[in-house]
């Protein structure tokens, strides 16, 4: 029995997913750290799947139990969590009406019409562009569909960005860290470090509650692809906290177990910089390993450059989790018109 075990999961993953070693991009990086992926992209059959499924596996019995009938959620034109929250729609048999802001001070001819967006509006979803910026909390345009969809005669259930600050958000991450420990004991060895992509905060703050209890929250290396890293990392330590007095965890969570590295964000949320390009090309040539220029691409971009400047310790064990994301690279096709 797990700490979990209490909470209802609705399966829409495959299950535990995959750590493979990266032999090429290892020796790529001097070969004195070992490099692992963690494939969370490959977790479901569901539009390609990704991390967001493992979150909303806790928050779908909630959700039906609720008596909605559509679900409402948030996120960038480019967003993997709306087009998995379409994805989860459409199998549980709701509605979705979702709201696309324009996060990212991207202009490609394509870029509202391809990848994750093209994929949630095949899968029925109410899809609507508007022009609010960038901001991870809690939006009005958000409050506002949920209001257009009663004013319909519907019945919403909410969903904010990125699932992150639902009060089960966080638990399908927290059941990662049991998922790694368990894929551990097969491998035979504990990983030093875990690299992930942070943006809203739930992914991270989870694997912060899960590996807490074996003294690894701040071996958990949060790679901020925001920009805006207090926001960021005040959202995660709230969204852990109150995840840890959820599930009765027994420990506090605090500053000293968020690690958050500000370093690869820029220029912008969803603009890829020269390097976070090179990390993307490197990752899918020595490896057939794709990522993308707004989440994987600036944490793969974070994990190669603290290797090379020595920041793990020769004989690590690196995890690189891999939440997908891949879609989005359809609308940034002319930079990468070349590979």
């Amino acid at each position: 029995m797990t700490i979990l075990d209490t909470f209802e999961r609705y399966p829409l993953t495959f299950g535990p997913t995959p750590i493979e070693y990266l032999p090429r991009l290892t020796q790529a990086l001097g070969g004195n750290v070992e490099i692992y992926a963690k494939r969370e992209d490959c977790n479901s059959g569901l539009a390609l799947g990704g991390n967001k499924l493992r979150k909303l596996e806790y928050i779908v019995p909630d959700a039906i139990a609720s008596g909605a009938d559509t679900l409402v959620s948030i996120g960038g034109v480019q967003s993997n969590h709306t087009r998995l929250v379409a994805a989860t729609a459409a199998k549980i048999g709701m509605k979705c009406r979702l709201v696309q802001e324009s996060w990212v001070p991207h202009e490609d001819a394509v870029y509202d019409r391809v990848g994750n967006i093209l994929m949630t509006r095949i899968m029925g979803a109410d899809s609507r562009i508007v022009d609010d910026g960038f901001d991870i909390g809690i939006r009005q345009s958000w409050e506002d569909a949920m209001q257009d969809v009663r004013d319909n005669g519907g019945i919403p259930y909410g969903i904010p960005a990125g699932a992150s600050q639902h009060k089960y958000g966080c638990l399908g991450y927290v059941a990662f860290a049991d998922e790694v420990r368990k894929q551990e004991e097969e491998l035979g060895f504990k990983f030093d470090y875990i690299v992930v992509c942070v943006v809203t905060g739930s992914t991270q703050g989870g694997m912060i509650v899960g590996f807490k209890t074996d003294g690894r929250a701040n071996r958990v290396i949060g790679i901020d692809a925001s920009g805006t890293v207090e926001q960021t990392r005040a959202q995660v330590k709230d969204i852990a906290q109150k995840t840890a007095k959820l599930i009765k965890l027994g420990y506090e969570i605090t500053d000293d177990d968020i690690h958050i590295n500000p370093d690869y964000a820029y220029p912008a949320y969803g603009v890829p910089s020269h390097e976070t390009n090179e990390a993307i090309r490197l990752g899918a040539q020595t490896e057939a390993m794709i990522t993308d220029p707004v989440y994987e691409g600036k944490s793969l971009q974070g994990m190669i450059d603290l290797t090379r400047k020595g920041f793990f310790a020769d004989g690590s064990k690196v995890l690189y989790v891999h939440l997908g994301g891949a879609p989005a690279l359809n609308g940034y096709s002319y930079t990468y018109r070349n590979g």
